[in-house]
């Protein structure tokens, strides 16, 4: 069997370390197994039960932001190595977890698999504890590699690159669902109303239309049986870098949602609004980069002002710079009782897909 090398390291997410192979696509493997958010982790199983473990578990068992219930970010499981588990690493994320100063057979069956020039350099790079392959043992996978001398210096990795690394499979997952959005011809027409309207491109799941558009409001709607998805997008001039500010934004929100997005279109008095009452599910406000844009997400929960429906919400304000508007792009989900995560992660994916068409140079100069 072929032993694992790990080249040197570049840039991939200020952090992650890209191994490429010869074939990168994945071409000829099977198809990667599971469901979206889906998460086998490979490490021996005393260190699963100890601070190591535990950081592991705080990375990628931590809850969702802005649900109204608990739900984790990954569907995690956790397996104790060995040589007879082959079906199981074709799990769309995977992650092996290793120290050498752990002697175990569930170590010596993740390491018998690395080459001596690799095991050299844990031992002697105390920076290098993390790797990531695409493809490597099945199509649309990644797996993750963590590893570090002993538990200790490993542990102290994972505090303080939590977020990073948390954010890795965060954007796999996003862009597998984009990549199911390329050949849907079902959204033309939301397509053309954000090229024509807001100048803007995007991509959406097949099932959307337009709910609503106006000079500078546009709401694209999903309604199902028993789920009911909307994502909204509304522009206004850009005067000030304070119109970025969580409070700012959110007071443009509601003045959006108060005058365009209702219960029942027969009667207006009902709207949209943000849900402020419950204590523990505060609205949170991050910056982010979004697609090399510097934007303000938000995440929380809405209602309707007569508290008939609700759910949760992500929005995302930022500056297109090809014609200085402030654009505010949203996407809430109502869905009662049932799970709501690969929800919110599909309207994270379209918003994620949103990006301003470049004008051609001829246009700049001018």
């Amino acid at each position: 069997m072929k032993k694992l090398i790990f080249a040197l390291p570049f840039l991939l997410l200020a952090l992650v370390t890209c191994t490429p192979s010869n074939d990168d696509s994945g071409k000829g493997k099977p198809k990667a197994t599971g469901r979206s958010g889906d998460m086998i982790i490979l490490m021996d199983s005393l260190q699963w039960r100890n601070e190591l473990g535990e950081e592991v578990q705080k990375i990628f068992r931590r809850e969702m932001d802005g649900l109204p219930r608990p739900e984790y970010n990954f569907n995690v499981k956790f397996v104790h190595p060995n040589k007879k588990i082959k079906l199981l690493t074709q799990i769309r994320n995977l992650v092996y977890v290793f120290t050498l100063d752990k002697r175990s057979a569930g170590t010596k069956a993740i390491t018998d698999n690395l080459s001596d020039e690799t095991l050299s350099r844990i031992e002697n790079d105390t920076s290098f504890f993390i790797v990531n392959k695409s493809n490597e043992y099945s199509r649309d996978q990644e797996v993750l590699y963590l590893f570090g001398r002993n538990e200790n210096e490993l542990v102290q990795h994972l505090q303080k690159n939590r977020k990073q690394i948390e954010e890795f499979f965060n954007k796999a997952e996003r862009k597998r669902i984009q990549e199911g959005m390329q050949p849907v011809t079902s959204t033309a027409s939301l397509k053309k109303v954000l090229a024509e309207r807001f100048q803007l491109k995007g991509l959406f799941p097949a099932g959307y239309k337009v709910a609503d558009e106006r000079p500078d409001f546009a709401w694209f709607r999903s309604p199902e049986a028993e789920i009911d998805k909307n994502f909204f997008i509304a522009t206004k001039p850009y005067t000030s870098e304070y119109q970025l500010l969580p409070d700012s934004i959110l007071q443009w929100r509601e003045s959006i949602t108060s005058s365009y997005i209702f219960e029942d279109p027969d009667q207006p008095s009902s709207y949209i609004t943000v849900e402020r009452d419950i204590p523990f599910n505060p609205i949170k406000s991050t910056q982010v980069n979004l697609n090399n844009k510097f934007a303000m997400e938000l995440r929380g929960l809405w209602r309707t002002n007569t508290r008939t429906m609700g759910g949760p919400f992500l929005g995302y304000a930022f500056v297109n710079p090809q014609n200085n508007v402030l654009v505010y792009i949203e996407g809430f989900v109502f869905s009662p009782g049932k799970p709501q995560r690969e929800l919110i992660r599909e309207m994270e994916a379209i918003a994620y897909s949103i990006d301003p068409i470049q004008k051609p140079k001829s246009e700049k100069k001018n």
